[in-house]
């Protein structure tokens, strides 16, 4: 599974940027998608997820605020941000959970990460 985030920038606080993920490959199948991200000198933290069956989770500080969505036909995950502050300023990365469709394997894959920068 190889993933590739896309959508960071920089904006001003209050603004919204929406980051993309899309897995490519084959033979497997994708359970959950998530949203991580990781500021200078802090640890990397869940920001948001999806499963393969629409159920969402939300970390505290984006509740409100960001939205996850997904399309199970491009595996591809989204993460719509808005009213965006100073603190949400990190490297985001995605991760899918998925399953070798030939051998059950676990497969666990993150993608490069993209940068948002919001300036106050």
């Amino acid at each position: 599974v190889q993933l590739q985030a896309s959508g960071g920038g920089s904006v001003q606080a209050g603004g919204s940027l929406t980051l993309s993920c899309v897995a490519s490959g084959s033979g497997f199948s994708i359970n959950a998608m998530d949203w991580y991200r990781q500021a200078p000198g802090k640890q990397q933290e869940l920001v948001a997820g999806i499963t393969r069956g629409g159920s969402t989770n939300y970390a505290d500080s984006v509740k409100g605020r960001f939205t996850v969505s997904g399309d199970n036909t491009k595996n591809t995950v989204y993460l719509q941000m808005s009213s965006l502050k100073p603190e949400d300023t990190a490297v985001y990365y995605c991760n899918a959970d998925a399953v070798g469709l030939r051998d059950a394997k676990a497969l666990d894959a993150w993608g490069q990460g993209t940068q948002v920068t919001v300036s106050s």
